[in-house]
């Protein structure tokens, strides 16, 4: 398979080359999550996959319980369905458990991480509380330690979960902490099936190498868990095997790809080894601070071409080379689209650069 045919099969298993209409409990299970450190970033991320979403809908998801956030795919923090945390986190742990490693390793000194991951589980499942809450009682018990890095120690070794309001729309707050198991009221899964995970990737975002599955989930040694599988396998143009389920989408290459808005750190863009199906050569993701809603990237026939920002003066658009007119015209027509779902009034589409 070509490029431009890993491309479009992508774009149709992430429902970007059309938006479909579906609830969003079922967009959210089907992408097996939404990358949300930028905490708004998810409702964007679903408005450009699904016809007829509002944030309403997800935010009933998070107050509910039925969705949650925490960290997960490569230790970094998602939003996903509750019983989905509930499987992926135990596969995981030992991803987010080796974030601690290195800076924050350094500083724990001698005391005994099993009991300072205890003495917070049993602080955080007392009530929720905000990692400086967390850290001033790490350091009224262990005073001679330093506290932030036990604070970082209790969020690596303890399955924790991000309440409300944090990651509601049109609410604000700190992310404040509580235990996983404690929050959605069910424990965690004792033998999560990783081949059942792998399946729903490819999905997602296949056909896959094993390296591009790793990519996404932050595991390793997963060679041994796929070429067991039995699953369809084809050759990318590289001569990597790229494995998938018998029935993934493998639209024609030449299928139109309409101009689509995504957030900061959209999974598209991130759950890859070899990115060079929605990445132009040399171009790197950004990685931008702030709460989600207001910047992403911006593809064009399929590919990050652009990177937008809501300002309050308006939605600009820059391009990282030459559009044409047409391109122009479709990508105004999408950031109106946006600025309506954002509630930003009438605000002009800039474009700067090319």
């Amino acid at each position: 398979m070509n490029v431009r045919a890993l491309n479009r099969a992508l774009l149709a298993r992430q429902h970007l080359l059309e938006r479909t209409a579906q609830p969003a409990a079922a967009m959210l299970g089907h992408l097996v999550g939404l990358q949300a450190q930028a905490p708004l970033a998810p409702y964007v991320g679903l408005w450009t996959r699904l016809s007829g979403f509002r944030p309403e809908e997800l935010a009933a998801l998070i107050t509910g319980r039925d969705a949650v956030r925490g960290s997960l795919m490569r230790g970094t923090v998602h939003l996903v369905l509750a019983e989905d945390a509930l499987i992926l986190r135990p596969l995981i742990q030992r991803v987010v458990a080796s974030g601690y490693t290195g800076h924050f390793g350094r500083r724990i000194g001698d005391a005994d991480l099993d009991v300072v991951a205890a003495a917070g589980r049993a602080w955080l499942e007392e009530r929720p509380r905000t990692r400086r809450q967390l850290r001033d009682l790490l350091a009224e018990r262990w005073p001679d330690h330093d506290a932030e890095a036990l604070s970082y120690a209790v969020g690596y070794f303890v399955p924790t979960a991000q309440v409300p309001p944090r990651g509601v729309w049109g609410s604000t707050g700190p992310a404040v902490l509580t235990t996983l198991d404690g929050w959605l009221g069910r424990p965690l899964a004792e033998k999560p099936p990783i081949e059942d995970v792998v399946r729903r990737y490819l999905r997602a975002f296949g056909p896959a190498s094993v390296a591009d599955v790793q990519a996404w989930s932050g595991l390793t040694k997963l060679r041994e868990v796929v070429e067991p599988m039995e699953l369809r396998t084809v050759r990318a143009e590289s001569g990597d095997v790229l494995y998938d389920v018998e029935d993934g989408l493998l639209p024609d290459p030449d299928t139109p790809a309409p101009a689509r808005f995504l957030p900061e750190y959209d999974n598209v863009l991130l759950s890859h080894a070899d990115r060079a199906r929605v990445l132009p050569p040399g171009r790197r993701v950004p990685l931008p601070p702030g709460n989600g809603a207001s910047r992403g990237t911006v593809l064009v026939d399929g590919f990050y071409r652009a990177d937008w920002r809501l300002h309050g003066t308006g939605l600009e658009v820059s391009p990282h080379d030459r559009l044409s007119a047409g391109e122009r015209a479709e990508i105004e027509g999408e950031a109106g689209r946006l600025l309506a779902f954002l509630d930003a009034g009438e605000r002009p589409v800039r474009f700067t650069g090319n």
